[in-house]
């Protein structure tokens, strides 16, 4: 699987997201600066509100920003099938239905969703609860998925 081209399309979801997200942060902050949102009595909250949105979504693009450079310094090495999940690994896990799921390892990003090889790729950070079961581990061994019960576990088949 050729990891590089995730980590690229990751990277191109991140910067379409961030220029939503800048901007929309100008937009608010123009509203907060407006002269038409100048208050007309000391109950009129709304140019301070937009200061809020505007504030808020800065800093959400800055986290973006800060999500594109770690990403873009990610390395991605292949995994041999002993080699312990890291960062950068993509594992096959398979259920007990023998169902299979593709889990991306990365920092930052989780819960966005790839397509590639004809396969749906699922970013996974090491904070999220799959993550962390995934963070050390080796194909054969289990890890339970969320929303499924305990009593079936699923296993790694493959790592890259």
């Amino acid at each position: 699987m050729d990891k590089l081209l995730l980590r690229e399309r990751i990277l191109a979801q991140l910067r379409a997201t961030l220029a939503l997200q800048v901007g929309a942060a100008q937009l608010a902050r123009d509203e907060a600066i407006s002269e038409e949102s100048k208050p007309e009595n000391q109950y009129d909250t709304h140019s301070l509100e937009a200061g809020y949105l505007a504030e808020g979504q800065a800093r959400q693009a800055a986290e973006i920003e800060e999500s594109i450079k770690v990403l873009s310094a990610l390395a991605v090495p292949d995994f041999a099938a002993d080699t312990p999940l890291a960062l950068g690994a993509v594992a096959e896990v398979r259920d007990a239905q023998g169902v299979s799921a593709f889990y991306f390892l990365c920092p930052r990003a989780g819960g966005l969703e790839l397509e590639a090889e004809h396969r749906t790729i699922l970013v996974v950070t090491p904070q999220s609860p799959l993550g962390r079961q995934l963070l050390g581990r080796r194909v054969g061994d289990p890890v339970q998925l969320p929303g499924r019960r305990p009593t079936a576990p699923a296993r790694i088949v493959a790592v890259d």
